[in-house]
């Protein structure tokens, strides 16, 4: 794709999201808001050696962390009905495949919603991750995971991603910015080599000097493994910190 229409790409992707948004807040279809339910899901492996997992968030607050005896162990808070998440999960072979997601409902809360997602991820699995947000507050907190890929496509809000810990193996990261803020925070003590793209609006970078293409740390090119991250922004501000 030339780079002129993979940025007409990305700008008409802001607008639907936009677009979409209007239509929620506007729409006559109105959701019923009720008392507020903790639903808690705790997901065993099985006999999968790697998992690809894919986390789909519309309208709301996510908290993205490791720590979990079981593949995955999920708190969701949330006061609309028709908002109960979808946990799904198999094994093929020695792969598994878990999807985690809010349900696709027309219209918008009648009242105060609350809706907030706390999900922990077992640090020793080898974890294919993909996570796509909507509109709301996120905060991932990656550097204990074992992942072998990732990529996040952020949406209207302010998303932190944290990637400080100690890493046994490289990993390419695709980070895609939507409307707001994004902080990704990034190790010193492991070579980490970030390709940023900045959209409209601001890039600040702290911890880290320019190399060609590259904003690279100290340690980038003379240890692994190294963690190579590109990061193709939106409306918005990104601030890259290395400490």
């Amino acid at each position: 794709m030339r780079p002129d229409s993979r940025e007409g790409h990305r700008a008409t992707r802001r607008s639907s999201a936009l677009i979409l948004i209007a239509v929620l807040m506007n729409g006559c279809s109105r959701l019923h808001v009720g008392d507020v339910e903790l639903d808690t899901r705790k997901i065993e492996l099985g006999q999968a050696r790697s998992v690809r997992a894919e986390v789909h968030i519309g309208a709301g607050e996510l908290h993205l962390s490791g720590d979990a005896k079981p593949l995955l162990d999920a708190d969701f808070i949330y006061n609309v009905p028709q908002w109960r998440p979808e946990v799904s999960y198999e094994v093929q072979g020695e792969e598994g495949k878990l999807r985690v997601r809010q349900p696709s409902v027309e219209g918008f809360p009648r009242g105060d919603s609350k809706y907030q997602w706390n999900l922990r991820f077992n640090n020793q699995v080898p974890l294919d991750l993909r996570i796509e947000l909507g509109a709301g507050k996120s905060t991932l907190l990656l550097g204990d995971l074992s992942l072998t890929k990732l990529e996040v496509e952020t949406g209207v809000g302010e998303t932190t991603i944290d990637l400080n810990g100690e890493w046994k193996r490289d990993l390419n990261a695709k980070i895609e910015g939507g409307i707001g803020q994004l902080n990704v925070h990034l190790p010193s003590h492991t070579a980490v080599g970030v390709e940023a793209e900045k959209g409209i609006g601001s890039l600040r970078v702290d911890g880290l000097h320019h190399d060609g293409k590259l904003y690279v740390n100290d340690a980038f090119g003379k240890s692994t493994p190294t963690l190579r991250v590109r990061v193709e922004a939106g409306i918005g501000e990104i601030r890259l910190e290395c400490k």
